[in-house]
C-alpha cells in the first residue's frame, strides 16, 4: 500500500459545493461521466479528490455523524476565513494556535460539511 490521500466531498448541490470550493481554493473541476452518482473530480496539481452527490440526505437515526475531516494549507488565515464567510461558509470552530505549527481553524461549507484550514506559523502559540 502507498497510503496516497484521495478525499471525497459529499454534496446534496453539486454545483453550488463547486462554485464554493472553486472560489475559496481555487479548484479546478472535471465532471465524470458513466458513474451512478454526479461525480467530479478535483484536479489541483497533485492532490487527489473528488466531489459528488451525497448518496444518503441524513444518516441513519441510530447513528451519528461519521467522517473523515480535511485541513487545506491557506497563506493567510484571516482572509481565507472571510473569504469563506462571503461564499456562504460558516465557522465550526474559530482560529486557534497550535503551539509552534501553525493558526487552525474548522468550518462548514454550503453543503453542511467540515473541513479545516491553517496556516504555517512557527511562532503561533
Amino acid at each position: 500500500m502507498n497510503g496516497h490521500p484521495y478525499f471525497e466531498i459529499q454534496a446534496d448541490d453539486t454545483q453550488r459545493a463547486v462554485d464554493f470550493y472553486s472560489a475559496v481554493f481555487g479548484w479546478q473541476f472535471n465532471k465524470v461521466e458513466g458513474l451512478p452518482v454526479e461525480y467530479w473530480r478535483i484536479d489541483n496539481g497533485g492532490m487527489g479528490g473528488g466531489l459528488l452527490q451525497r448518496p444518503a440526505q441524513t444518516p441513519p437515526t441510530e447513528c451519528g455523524t461519521n467522517a473523515f475531516v480535511c485541513s487545506f494549507e491557506v497563506e493567510d488565515f484571516d482572509d481565507a476565513a472571510q473569504h469563506i464567510a462571503r461564499l456562504g461558509g460558516q465557522v465550526a470552530l474559530p482560529k486557534f494556535a497550535v503551539p509552534g505549527r501553525c493558526w487552525q481553524g474548522y468550518f462548514l461549507d454550503t453543503e453542511g460539511n467540515t473541513f479545516g484550514i491553517f496556516q504555517v506559523d512557527e511562532t503561533a502559540g
